[in-house]
């Protein structure tokens, strides 16, 4: 078993505006080992979240492969992908994407409905490792904001997936809820041992990852090290 869980090779992605083409991933190279946290950093516009969703499987790109736990991810055909990303692979948003029609636990059972298993007994133990064993029965809008990403990130570690993804998962909470739920994303990913990317622009919640990847015009131009500094990507 290889020590890296997700492996980039030369990632182009580009968007057309008009008649323009902008390319937003230019060549991007990434190894990310078991268990790391990463915090992706840069500018607004400068790739973060379209490099997430590249990794995701949620964008294919134009040019380039990733491996995920081995596995070729954009060589699936779309069933198989989709299964795969089901089974390998969690990812909370920044504004939680619950559905709003559902509780939380009916929430948090989603990716066991899709996965074709009954997931009841998971979905319970991981609302009740979020703190909301309690609010179970509630619909979204009966939620708070913090409390909504807590079923969000309950919802993505149902399955157990080794490799967790997280776009501005505190961008709309204020400090103190942002606080909570980075203590507790973190905490929950050190005790399963998952592997967890996070997209931030709080360069504070950056500098609480094993790495920091700074990404800018499409490409990584600098990756450090919390302990030991630069790094290569």
């Amino acid at each position: 078993m290889s020590d890296f869980v997700i492996q980039a090779t030369n990632l182009h992605r580009s968007y057309r505006i008009g008649k323009k083409s902008i390319e937003v991933l230019h060549g991007i190279d990434l190894a990310i080992k078991r268990g790391e946290r990463i915090f992706l950093c840069g500018p607004s516009g400068a790739g973060k979240s379209t490099l997430l969703y590249t990794l995701a499987g949620l964008e294919r790109p134009e040019q380039g492969s990733i491996h995920i736990d081995g596995t070729d991810l954009y060589s699936l055909g779309p069933k198989k992908q989709a299964a795969f990303r089901n089974a390998k692979i969690g990812y909370i948003f920044q504004n939680y994407m619950l559905l709003p029609e559902l509780t939380a636990l009916e929430n948090v059972l989603v990716p066991g409905a899709i996965g074709g298993h009954d997931a009841s007994e998971a979905a319970l133990a991981a609302l009740t490792r979020v703190g909301l064993a309690d609010r179970a029965e509630h619909l979204p809008a009966e939620l708070s904001g913090g409390e909504q990403q807590r079923v969000a990130i309950a919802r993505a570690l149902v399955n157990h997936p080794p490799v967790l993804f997280a776009d501005e998962p505190t961008g709309n909470l204020d400090s103190r809820n942002s606080k909570e739920v980075m203590d507790l994303l973190l905490g929950l990913a050190a005790e399963s041992g998952t592997t967890l990317v996070v997209v931030t622009h709080d360069e504070n919640l950056a500098t609480r990852g094993d790495r920091r990847l700074v990404i800018k015009d499409g490409t990584i131009t600098e990756a450090s090290s919390l302990e030991t500094g630069p790094v290569p990507a």
